[in-house]
């Protein structure tokens, strides 16, 4: 579902599956219509980039959870909410967040499960002023990407 295309209710009833983005399924979710709710035909919910309940988008992603929570409370359904993420420091708080039993349901795979191994290295920027901070940034990037260069 997206803006860009539009199904009928019949064609999304007929679906076994639907990928939209958390806004569109935020405003499909709340104003549901007809006999059969289309958020209570959902047993699976997979969020990707659930990281991003950090970023502007996170209120309407925390909305469709809390939806969700609610729907399986009052309806006795069952519906698995699945989070990924290649970037989520605090698993542990967005896995309390959607309900998941951190000894059953959570699933955390570190840096030995990757094919290729990942070398991270950090370096602090002192400047105060946001303009020294981006030039001291965009310098050491420079000088990091020349010695892989040469290297």
């Amino acid at each position: 579902l997206t803006g860009d295309m539009s199904l009928t209710k019949q064609e999304i009833l007929r679906t076994q599956m639907l990928v939209t983005t958390p806004e569109k399924w935020d405003v499909v979710t709340r104003k549901s219509t007809g006999d059969v709710a289309l958020a209570q035909l959902v047993r699976l919910l997979i969020i990707d980039e659930v990281h991003l309940l950090h970023d502007d988008r996170g209120p309407v992603i925390e909305t469709l959870v809390a939806r969700t929570k609610r729907q399986v409370e009052s309806s006795q359904s069952m519906i698995r909410i699945v989070g990924l993420s290649a970037t989520l420091p605090n698993y542990l708080d967005v896995a309390t967040f959607l309900n998941v039993n951190p000894y059953t349901g959570l699933f955390f795979f570190d840096g030995r499960f990757r094919p290729v191994p990942l070398e991270q290295t950090f370096i602090g920027i002192k400047a105060l002023n946001k303009m020294a901070q981006l030039k001291d940034f965009n310098t050491v990037c420079y000088e990091k990407v020349l010695i892989q260069v040469r290297a």
